[in-house]
């Protein structure tokens, strides 16, 4: 089968730090300026002062987002070094209070800030994004709508920000909860058109809720400017290897949910309420808890839904090229824990925050 319109577009936020204090710090754009001379458009200032954002290009394949987040990775944090900061990719930061961060000079930031105040200033996280290009709209929308269901698996090994303002907060993704302030975030509701779901858009701007598409800030969205479906739940993960693994089946499961159409077989929609419930407790456990099956109507161990995924996606992974990438990837993560796991870890082995972002600084390029 033909899954050349699925292609990949990844980015990550990244986290400027002081290494000194391993506080964030503001870089004062200095970063996106240099790296702009390098890698262009491919890198961009965030709200917060602290943050740097980059995406890779349109990539055909998984092998090629490999090469391009690899370079983006290494690009930044040669540039922050030689500007004398560091650089970490984590959820949110072990230590650093929000009160002090600076908002980056930027009438888009100021407008946002001035709307949404405390939940836009305190908004200090970092996610990946990855996109999956789609033949069309229609198209995109039906994927989107069935690929909900799956946003807790995938977002339950993304998990990598246990630790909020200097507090273990129990949660293995605090990311999420810290998002939850916004408006229009967390999972999407079901929609039956792409009619529909473009005059709910029309609806909101016509109410001056939002002024454009991009304030819709869902776990899952049809992209409002490209034909992709970006997923948007996931932490920043500590390693480029595990952000290929969560883009890789995340592209299998729209390949799949694809190849089902093609078949005239659809997947179950589930509704946004029952969705919800599982992507609170992959939040709240990570990979250690257990989600709910709902053909089954029980609890299942994370690990063992995980494998089903695996199972489910198993016949589009070599047309995708992405078998390794996707399968071993997962079992490495369920192996050797999420990002959360390990910060957690180093954590109770030196029961020092410093010790856990010097702990994430040193996996950016592992």
């Amino acid at each position: 089968m033909n899954f050349s319109a699925f292609t990949l577009g990844i980015e990550e936020e990244y986290m400027v730090l002081d290494p000194q204090t391993r506080e964030l710090r503001s870089h004062e754009q200095k970063i996106v300026e240099q790296a702009q001379k390098v890698i262009k458009d491919k890198v961009k200032a965030e709200m917060h002062q602290a943050v740097v954002e980059v995406g890779t290009q349109i990539c055909a394949n998984i092998e090629e987002a490999h090469a391009d987040v690899t370079l983006l990775r290494q690009t930044i944090r040669q540039i922050a070094g030689d500007l004398g900061f560091n650089i970490g990719a984590s959820g949110t930061h072990p230590f650093s209070k929000w009160e002090k961060q600076l908002i980056t000079d930027h009438p888009r930031y100021f407008e946002l800030v001035n709307e949404m105040q405390d939940a836009a200033r305190s908004n200090l996280i970092f996610g990946l994004h990855v996109h999956v290009g789609m033949e069309n709209r229609e198209m995109a929308l039906h994927i989107a709508n069935s690929a909900r269901y799956f946003l807790p698996h995938i977002f339950a090994l993304s998990t990598n920000s246990p630790f909020w303002e200097g507090r273990n907060t129990g949660f293995k993704s605090f990311r999420t909860k810290v998002f939850d302030k916004f408006p229009r975030t967390g999972i999407p509701d079901y929609f039956a058109s792409i009619e529909e779901y473009d005059n709910y858009i029309k609806l909101l701007v016509k109410t001056n809720c939002i002024d454009n598409a991009k304030k819709v800030w869902w776990d899952l969205r049809v992209h409002p400017f490209f034909d992709t479906v970006e997923f948007r739940i996931c932490d920043v993960p500590l390693t480029v290897r595990e952000t290929i693994t969560l883009a890789s089946l995340f592209q299998a499961v729209c390949a799949k949910i694809y190849k089902l159409r093609m078949q005239n077989l659809n997947f179950i929609i589930y509704n946004r309420a029952l969705v919800n419930e599982n992507k609170w407790r992959a939040s709240r456990y990570g990979i250690d808890g257990n989600l709910i099956d709902f053909g089954k109507e029980m609890e299942v161990n994370t690990r063992a839904l995980i494998y089903e995924l695996l199972d489910f996606v198993d016949d589009v992974l070599d047309d995708l090229g992405s078998r390794s990438t996707a399968v071993d990837g997962t079992h490495r993560i369920l192996a050797e824990g999420t990002g959360a796991d390990k910060q957690l870890k180093a954590y109770e082995e030196a029961n020092d925050l410093v010790a856990v972002t010097d702990y994430i600084q040193s996996r950016f390029l592992a």
